[in-house]
């Protein structure tokens, strides 16, 4: 528990699974003396009024901004411009503005200009989320044991910074600070790419006309099982991400494409050996994942059986 909040005020612009998980976890350890979240629509207002996150609901940007010492962008990044060029007369001197958005280049290129002087702007990515999305989803212990990247321009004043960095910390998180290029070419093969695929797969089960969609239902084994669970994400952030972090996950596609290709070959000569070594080293990156504290070892992934269950 905080002796005393890090922020007098957050506000939320977009309250989904990110921001009201945030909400959340600011409540859990008393981070913050009031949350504020910035929801436009007024069936997405009554839903986040359901879930009770957070101390004041608007439709309207600037009573949610008044007096905030912390204003962090938690909606799609395609969104993030506009909104950056709406909030900048708003913000308060000495605030910090922040963000979760999974590609850093492109927050840097669509907000940065939009920053008044006297405000500090620092970048974060939050490496956390389920399949889920919506002001419900979200709850306190997403982010726990899961790491944050922070990557604030240069010249951007360190004090700002371990401020951020304290908030992240008291959420649940670890902290990292990160070149916003390296950054995003680190995501593009850890998750992007990975969404990509899961995407892919699940579309192609769908349309294969030898298999029934009903069989492809029926029949599922745990691998495709997990596939359709990245594959149920919210469509409007990963289409934005695609859009945005283009350079890198083609690059990523890329050296993927390559490594399939050998793949294949080993499989259409019988070459065993080179399908177990590969195969081996996949492992043991599973079993780092593991002892990281990234995943746990428990059947079906610790993940319950029962219906209906989030993970």
């Amino acid at each position: 528990m905080s002796a005393q909040p890090i922020f007098k005020k957050i506000a939320l612009i977009g309250a989904g699974l990110i921001g009201s998980s945030i909400a959340h976890a600011a409540r859990r350890r008393q981070l913050a003396g009031h949350i504020a979240a910035y929801i436009p629509r007024p069936e997405t207002r009554a839903r986040a009024e359901s879930a009770g996150f957070a101390d004041s609901l608007h439709g309207e940007l600037k009573p949610a901004l008044e007096g905030a010492d912390l204003v962090v962008l938690a909606t799609p990044i395609g969104a993030y411009a506009s909104l950056a060029a709406q909030i900048a007369p708003h913000l308060a001197s000495g605030a910090i503005l922040s963000d979760v958005g999974s590609v850093k280049t492109v927050v840097i290129r669509d907000v940065g200009p939009h920053v008044p002087e006297g405000v500090h702007f620092v970048p974060a990515h939050p490496v956390a989320g389920t399949e889920q999305s919506g002001p419900e989803a979200g709850f306190a212990e997403l982010f726990d044991g899961r790491w944050c990247i922070l990557t604030p321009p240069p010249g951007t004043e360190a004090a700002a910074v371990d401020r951020l960095v304290a908030f992240w910390r008291g959420c649940g998180s670890e902290v990292e600070i990160m070149d916003p290029r390296h950054h995003d070419r680190v995501l593009a093969i850890t998750s992007h790419v990975p969404h990509l695929i899961a995407y892919n797969i699940v579309g192609t089960a769908a349309d294969l006309e030898t298999v029934t969609q009903s069989e492809v239902i029926k029949y599922s084994a745990s691998g495709f099982r997990d596939f359709t669970r990245i594959a149920a994400s919210d469509p409007t952030m990963w289409r934005d991400i695609f859009l945005n972090n283009r350079e890198a996950v083609l690059e990523m596609l890329g050296r993927f494409n390559e490594d399939l290709a050998a793949l294949q070959r080993a499989v259409r000569w019988g070459d065993g050996d080179a399908l177990f070594n590969l195969f081996t080293r996949t492992r043991a990156i599973r079993r780092s994942i593991i002892e990281a504290g990234q995943d746990t070892a428990a059947p079906n992934f610790g993940r319950s059986a029962k219906p209906g269950k989030k993970d």
